[in-house]
């Protein structure tokens, strides 16, 4: 009578269970696992943000909650268990962090394990989670949270680029729930008012997390989400350039091509992924606003004419959103980092190939890794004789001195704008093609 797991409704935790394996199993993206769960889908709007929330706090806390799991089971669980010490997880992380009354989430947990070859650690789990309810409540306090929750390359990596102190700052913004950042087609003091936001320095609007679609002005095209730091890159762009041709390279979902097409420039939108681009399609008719799509790949793509300025926000491994995406942390790699580094480069040289003399490239990553950074345009200028720097500089965008580095790029780090709740890291980097001189651009 009540179906097979694959007909019917499936109970919160269930989903929830299912996406963590997807995500740790499969190494796939929580949000991609959200998108393709029909089971997600089926549910209530209040039950899919409890799936939601307690599937990313697992994920945000998961160092924290092996380290309490390991100290309370006495022999580790075999490989072939994924699915079970999933279901301890999340029952670790109701107790701890959801605070979901002790009896419920032991009970939750342990009806996870229902299949054949889960079911043998039931009692186990059973065990463990009571004595965990029981003697864990102020364990989460007494650990390194910042330093157990950040895998030991990453760690390594931000300290040898920041220094300790800036790492562990980054390392802790990404245990809170980020605050939701908007950008408005126009007048964002109104928007502000009306959405009970605070106008950030750069421009930006941020309020506390909501339902997108409930909150005013969404469906009629006011405004778009968008973190503040993402936004940075766009209006570096534009700074003093008035009307230009701009292409937004690797432009999906839209954001930055919003941006540009907000500010009455004429934008050529190109993207790979059909489907993406039929998202941007959308997120633009929804904001009135237009802009000629391109779907083609970069690296062989050779536009009519050149642009007068190109904006390349090239793939990542996306280090710099892990407290937007916690995800990243658990699923990415320092091969990860290698391998988008020479894409990179190969995209850069592509881009470069759309200026024309005299006008502007920026590129942009939400990573926090150095070779995908300062290292990438690094590289690229050492061949490309015909590009050098053009310094940003304090004056030309609201609220951006505090992010200059001191060759005139743009460093943001989540633990920048910590009194207001944050932001993603990004790296940006704004070059000039000159007129004169060689270039094989």
């Amino acid at each position: 009578m009540g179906g097979t797991d694959s007909t019917r409704r499936q109970r919160p935790r269930e989903v929830a269970h299912a996406l963590l394996d997807s995500v740790l199993g499969d190494r796939r993206a929580l949000d991609e696992a959200l998108a393709d769960s029909a089971h997600f889908a089926a549910l209530s709007q209040r039950d899919r943000a409890l799936v939601r929330h307690l599937t990313a706090t697992t994920l945000r806390r998961l160092g924290q909650i092996d380290a309490l799991l390991a100290d309370f089971i006495e022999r580790p669980l075999p490989v072939r268990a994924a699915s079970a010490r999933n279901a301890l997880r999340l029952g670790a992380a109701d107790i701890l962090f959801l605070r979901t009354p002790a009896h419920a989430a032991v009970n939750e947990a342990v009806g996870l394990l229902r299949r054949p070859a889960a079911r043998r650690y039931r009692g186990l789990a059973n065990a463990v989670l009571r004595r965990l309810a029981r003697e864990g409540a102020a364990l989460p306090e007494g650990g390194d949270a910042a330093r157990l929750n950040t895998p030991d390359w990453l760690w390594r990596s931000w300290v040898d680029a920041y220094g300790t102190d800036t790492a562990r700052a980054v390392a802790e913004a990404h245990l809170a729930e980020p605050p939701l950042d908007i950008t408005a087609t126009s007048e964002p003091g109104e928007w502000a008012r009306r959405l009970e936001a605070a106008l950030l320095p750069t421009g930006s609007l941020r309020r506390a997390p909501a339902r997108v679609e409930s909150l005013p002005g969404f469906r009629d095209g006011g405004w778009w989400v968008q973190d503040a730091a993402a936004a940075l890159p766009a209006r570096v762009l534009l700074a003093g350039l008035g009307a230009p041709r701009v292409a937004d390279l690797c432009a999906a979902p839209g954001g930055k091509t919003a941006q540009l097409a907000a500010s009455g420039t004429r934008v050529t939108a190109l993207d790979i992924s059909p489907a993406r681009l039929e998202r941007l399609r959308e997120n633009l008719a929804r904001l009135r606003l237009s802009a000629e799509l391109v779907e083609a790949d970069l690296l062989g793509w050779t536009p009519a004419e050149p642009f007068d300025a190109v904006l390349l926000d090239a793939p990542c491994s996306g280090t710099g959103t892990i407290r937007r995406h916690p995800d990243i942390a658990r699923n990415k790699t320092a091969d990860d980092v290698a391998r988008m580094a020479s894409l990179q480069r190969a995209l850069l040289d592509a881009a470069a190939k759309a200026v024309r003399l005299g006008g502007r490239l920026v590129y942009a990553v939400c990573s926090l890794q150095p070779e995908e950074g300062p290292a990438a345009v690094a590289a690229f200028l050492a061949g490309a004789p015909g590009f050098r720097r053009r310094p940003v500089g304090a004056d030309e965008v609201d609220g951006i001195g505090p992010f200059l580095t001191p060759e005139g790029d743009i460093r943001t780090l989540p633990c920048h704008l910590a009194e207001r709740g944050g932001i993603d890291g990004f790296y940006v980097c704004r070059l000039e093609r000159r007129g004169f001189g060689a270039s094989r651009a």
